[in-house]
C-alpha cells in the first residue's frame, strides 16, 4: 500500500547546454514513475537562462530525444518553437528581478567582485565585510548565509531531514556579474511558479536542494516550496566505479542513436549500468529497478 504524499505535480528540467544523456534518462524516468504512482502531472521545464551555453540543436535534442524514449510529459511545451514563444526563462526575467530586490530589502545579499578563478584557486573572499555596493559595476550579489544555519527538507524516502549548508553553497552567487540571475534562484523561482511540489534529482544535487530551502525561507510566497517533497537518487557510475561526465560523448543518446541502438537498447545499456543484467524496453521498467 504506497503512501499518499499529497503531491500535485513535478518537472523534468533538463538544460539544453549540452545533448541529454543516460544520467538524464534515468532521472526523467524516476520522475514520470513517481509521477504517476502519486497521480501528479509532469512538466517539462527547460533551464535556458546559461546564455552562452545554450545552443538551438540542444533545445531541439531535448524533445526529439524524449519522443525517441517515449517518456511522457503533461504540460509545458510540444516543441522548440513553442518553448522560445511561450516558455523560456526569458519570459520570467520579471519573476526572478522581483526576488532579487526582495534580496536587496532584506538586506539578504552582498556586492562580490571576486572572479571564479579566484576562488578556485583558494583565494579568500572577503567582499562580504567591504560593504561594497550593490550596485558595483562587475559585481555578482551573493546571499549571506552562515554555517550554522541549518536546512529542514522533506524527503521521499526518509521524512524531514535537517542539515547545515555545505561550505560548497555558503554564500551562494544569485545574481551574475553580467546581471543575471542565477541557477539557484532561477531554480526556486520557477518551481514556486508553476507549483511544484514534488522535485527529482541526484544526489549529488542534495547541496543544492539546500540551497534552495535556505533562499526560500528568505523569500514572501515560498512556503509551497519549502513543503515540497525531495527525491534524490544514486548516480550512474562507469566500469570503475566513477561517476559518469556529461561531457562524455558516449553517453549522450544522440551517440547511442547514431550508433544504430534503438530505445530498448539503451534503456537496456542503463540497466546494465545500475548494475542489472535484464533486458528493459521503457522508463517504467528502469524506474522499477530503482524504485522496487
Amino acid at each position: 500500500m504506497s503512501i499518499d504524499r499529497g503531491v500535485t505535480r513535478t518537472r523534468i528540467a533538463p538544460t539544453p547546454s549540452g545533448f541529454l544523456h543516460v544520467g538524464n534518462v534515468l532521472s526523467f524516468s524516476l520522475t514520470v514513475a513517481l509521477a504517476r504512482r502519486e497521480g501528479a502531472s509532469v512538466l517539462l521545464r527547460i533551464d535556458d537562462l546559461d546564455r552562452e551555453r545554450v545552443q538551438p540543436e540542444y533545445l531541439e535534442d531535448i524533445f526529439e530525444t524524449l519522443r525517441f524514449l517515449k517518456i511522457p510529459w503533461d504540460e509545458g511545451p510540444a516543441n522548440a518553437l513553442a518553448f522560445e514563444r511561450a516558455y523560456s526563462q526569458l519570459h520570467r526575467m520579471e519573476l526572478y528581478e522581483k526576488a532579487l530586490l526582495a534580496l536587496r530589502a532584506s538586506g539578504s545579499v552582498f556586492a562580490c567582485t571576486c572572479s571564479r578563478a579566484q576562488l578556485r584557486d583558494g583565494y579568500s573572499c572577503g567582499c562580504r565585510d567591504k560593504g561594497l555596493s550593490l550596485d558595483t559595476v562587475g559585481a555578482s550579489w551573493r546571499l549571506s548565509t552562515s554555517p550554522s544555519s541549518v536546512v529542514a527538507v522533506k524527503t521521499w524516502d526518509r521524512g524531514i531531514v535537517e542539515a547545515a549548508l555545505p561550505v560548497e553553497v555558503q554564500d551562494f552567487v544569485v545574481r551574475k556579474k553580467g546581471g543575471f540571475p542565477a541557477y539557484q534562484l532561477t531554480s526556486l523561482v520557477d518551481d514556486i511558479y508553476y507549483g511544484v511540489d514534488l522535485v527529482v534529482r541526484g544526489e549529488d544535487l542534495w547541496p543544492s536542494t539546500l540551497a534552495q530551502q535556505y533562499l526560500a525561507s528568505l523569500l514572501p510566497g515560498a512556503e509551497g516550496f519549502r513543503s515540497a517533497t525531495f527525491y534524490h537518487h544514486g548516480l550512474l557510475e562507469d566500469a570503475g566505479g566513477g561517476k559518469l561526465s556529461k561531457s562524455a560523448g558516449a553517453t549522450s543518446i544522440r551517440y547511442m542513436r547514431g550508433q544504430g541502438m534503438s530505445a530498448a537498447d539503451i534503456y537496456t545499456s542503463i540497466a546494465r549500468l545500475l548494475g542489472k543484467e535484464v533486458a528493459i524496453q521503457g522508463w517504467e521498467e528502469l524506474a522499477g529497478l530503482v524504485l522496487e
